[in-house]
């Protein structure tokens, strides 16, 4: 007897024993189950199952739709699907995040990706706070086109749209990094210490130059820690004590090391600063600058070679080495000129508020002001985050304004 596939569709409010009376008449029929899809969006059930069944599956659909009768659903069957037509694995992930996520930017994609013959097979929300996240499955013939039409639709619709590859790499990262300052902490730390002598906005020019690119950062750095000279060195501590995490970050690093990863910083900044997060987020590296210290005063020098733009690069590798982990099982995060080698380096680099130099050279830009969808590009939801949260008693949701 011929095998016909047959396609079923249920719908309606969500309650125990739906798929056990759906599945039920399934067994009775001995029927093969090809496929499954389950959702349930705010109480509401669509389910859908994909038999093989010997014969039209006449009798069969009889039987479905009065058992979906008995417990209150609607059920649609078709009973002319090929058995040979297989699920598209799909070949890029999107993750859509906005703080709102308007339709019209989900209509402007979705538009765009109609365009160039892009098939969505699957949308899931991986996030409701403190942004909206929308993970989308697509089936694109190439990268270069997507990437572009993606940038192209962030931008006029004012979301962030990260791409990767599907597939088990996505979910095999191992270790990351961060850039310290305008990225794991708000604010620049050397101009707060500059804050301390006087000459805050000479340090600002300088360092806004240098994210641009437009300083060598070495150059930079040598001019803005002569600045400092004559500093009391007691006052890194209490710049140390005082740094102020980018919302998210606490949580981000948090959920990694639950998973595994190994989480550290490099950064264009300064050791002695930079120990206190080291020992507030229980990281795992640290790389950066050390300032001279004489008789208990800063000299304006640092001491040894400068983590510059190849250095943090070094950095990053040297990290990935020593925790034996591969260079495509990386992640580095930054926002600066001088972090684009590290990001390039890292199998996953994201331009975190980015200037656009930047941006050019990062797989994906982040342009919230928070850490956590660092998390939902890497293929973990809020519901997992505060779940495991929930579970030691950490969880908690800040109002946003």
């Amino acid at each position: 007897m011929a095998q016909n596939a047959v396609l079923m569709t249920v719908t309606g409010s969500d309650h125990p024993g739906v798929t056990g009376a759906l599945f039920a008449v399934l067994g009775a029929h001995r029927v093969d189950v090809l496929d499954v899809e389950q959702v349930v969006v705010r109480g509401q059930l669509t389910l859908g199952v994909l038999v093989s069944v010997d014969g039209s599956g006449v009798r069969l659909q009889e039987d479905v739709q009065a058992a979906m009768a008995a417990v209150d659903m609607a059920v649609t069957v078709r009973l002319d699907v090929g058995v040979d037509e297989p699920r598209s694995a799909g070949t890029h992930v999107l993750v859509v995040m906005g703080r709102p996520l308007q339709a019209t930017a989900v209509a402007l994609l979705a538009g765009r990706l109609g365009e160039l013959g892009v098939n969505i097979e699957t949308i899931k929300r991986v996030a409701d706070y403190p942004v909206t996240g929308l993970e989308l499955l697509v089936s694109a013939a190439g990268d270069e086109l997507l990437r572009q039409a993606v940038a192209e639709v962030g931008a006029a619709a004012g979301v962030d749209i990260a791409v990767q590859r599907a597939g088990i790499a996505r979910r095999s990262k191992r270790l990351i990094v961060f850039d310290v300052d305008s990225t794991l902490i708000t604010g620049e730390v050397i101009e707060i210490l500059a804050d301390h002598t006087g000459r805050r906005a000479e340090v600002e020019r300088i360092t806004e130059a240098a994210m641009r690119g437009e300083l060598d950062f070495a150059q930079s750095l040598h001019r803005r820690v002569a600045m400092l000279a004559g500093l009391d060195a007691a006052v890194l501590d209490e710049v140390g004590r005082s740094l102020e995490l980018t919302p998210g970050a606490r949580t981000t690093i948090r959920t990694l090391k639950r998973l595994g990863y190994r989480c550290g910083i490099v950064s264009g900044g300064f050791t002695q600063v930079a120990r206190h997060l080291v020992d507030d987020l229980s990281l795992d590296f640290v790389a950066a600058n050390t300032l001279e210290v004489e008789g208990g005063r800063l000299t304006g020098r640092v001491v040894g070679d400068v983590v510059d733009r190849q250095g943090k690069a070094r950095a990053l590798a040297r990290f990935a080495l020593e925790s034996g982990v591969p260079m495509n099982q990386t992640v580095a995060v930054g926002d600066g000129a001088n972090d684009i080698d590290m990001l390039t380096a890292a199998g996953l680099g994201i331009a975190f508020n980015a200037k656009p130099i930047v941006a050019e050279f990062a797989d994906t830009t982040l342009n919230q002001p928070f850490l956590d969808p660092v998390l939902f590009i890497l293929g973990i939801t809020r519901a997992e985050v505060e779940a495991a949260d929930a579970a030691d008693g950490t969880l908690r949701r800040v109002p946003i304004g």
